[in-house]
């Protein structure tokens, strides 16, 4: 296949989208399959397979707000979608934002088919401009992804049920679609030796902002009688760093915050006691996944908004929404009780599986391949 992939956000591997994204084009082009990467990642530029895209200027606010989140928004430009595209069997879209919506309209014209992957809640979106709350401008944002993107699509791919019942119900129609996992990359089920840093070690891994929800984390453990014997690390980076690291130093906390390369963060999980997942707000949850596939028990927010909760086997391991307190409880559970720990570790150890990378790459292929073989679905989409 020649495939085109368009990617508003690519770059370090800091966010889900681009670790998704790279997963997905590494794994093609080890296939035998051409992978044109379309993306604002200035540091590909002249390296084959790839082609660069201006940053979308946003006022100087708002590109601000985007550059403290460490990603560069994609500029839609005709002439590269073009060429891009010209030649291409399926084009493939990861984010419906500028780039991508740029890309539907170029493959419509040049009669290609589309597939796209929905990786980016409304919710993701509206908490950066204050309105994650608002179920009403959630709403409308899902019917704009719905409009501009998704119903071009001859396939829509979905990374869980729960985010494919989100959306058709708030764009108030069926796509036909698949469900396919992001997958897990398999260093993170490689056997490694564990080495105890001495104290109970926490991870919390994901991009330091409001919907992660971190300072749920440090205040649980703040209230925890075995606070001077724990020590948290927080995996990440992002714009809240600022008033995390000053809460964490107000509460007399022992606290990491990192950004760790993959191999490097599989041995930080593989060495912690327990991973405790604050995001309130998830499609799916690669990193609770890869904590699971390194021998970790997770304790996991309960929000409606996540669909990471599905990951809990049962009220151990799930606390409230922005409830530090019972938060504490699970902690303080787990840290009482070693053999408690081994016995849901083992529970978690036969579900991990499911999770590789490589079986969910291969399905990703299939639904590409499929989306260029049925011509009445093209023309159908078009």
């Amino acid at each position: 296949m020649n495939v085109t992939v368009i990617c508003d956000v690519l770059g370090q591997a800091n966010n889900g989208t681009t670790i998704a994204a790279m997963n997905l084009i590494d794994h093609l082009r080890a296939k035998g399959h051409k992978v044109t990467v379309v993306s604002p990642d200035a540091s590909t530029a002249g390296r084959e397979g790839y082609m660069v895209v201006p940053v979308l200027n946003l006022t100087a606010p708002i590109n601000r707000l985007v550059e403290k989140n460490n990603v560069q928004l994609a500029k839609a430009d005709k002439n590269i979608l073009y060429e891009a595209i010209k030649d291409a069997d399926v084009v493939h879209i990861l984010i419906p934002f500028s780039l991508g919506c740029g890309a539907v309209k170029m493959a419509r014209k040049l009669g290609k088919p589309i597939t796209a992957s929905f990786h980016c809640q409304a919710e993701n979106f509206t908490a950066h401009i204050g309105m994650m709350g608002s179920k009403l401008v959630n709403r409308i944002t899902y019917k704009i992804f719905s409009r501009k993107v998704y119903r071009h699509c001859v396939k829509v791919h979905y990374p869980t049920e729960f985010i494919k019942n989100v959306f058709e119900k708030e764009a108030g129609r069926q796509f036909p679609s698949v469900v396919i996992s992001n997958g897990v990359d398999e260093l993170f089920f490689e056997e490694r030796k564990k080495n105890p840093s001495g104290k109970f070690t926490i991870v919390c891994s994901g991009r330091y902002s409001k919907e992660k929800s971190q300072r749920d984390l440090l205040d649980a453990v703040g209230m925890s009688g075995h606070k001077d014997k724990i020590k948290i690390i927080l995996a990440g980076q992002g714009p809240y760093e600022k008033r995390l690291k000053k809460r964490a130093s107000k509460m007399g906390l022992d606290v990491e915050f990192r950004f760790f390369e993959r191999r490097e963060l599989a041995q930080t999980l593989t060495d912690a006691d327990l991973y405790v997942h604050t995001s309130t707000v998830e499609i799916e949850a690669v990193s609770a996944m890869e904590a699971i596939a390194c021998g970790l028990v997770p304790v996991i927010c309960d929000s409606e908004l996540s669909a990471t909760r599905s990951f809990a086997l049962d009220e151990a391991n799930l606390f409230r929404k922005h409830s530090p307190r019972d938060l504490c409880r699970k902690i303080d559970f787990f840290f009482e009780h070693p053999e408690k720990t081994k016995e849901y570790a083992a529970r978690y150890g036969a579900k991990k599986n499911a999770f590789r990378l490589c079986e969910c790459m291969d399905r990703m292929e299939s639904m590409l391949a499929d989306a260029c073989s049925h011509p009445e679905e093209r023309r159908r989409a078009h």
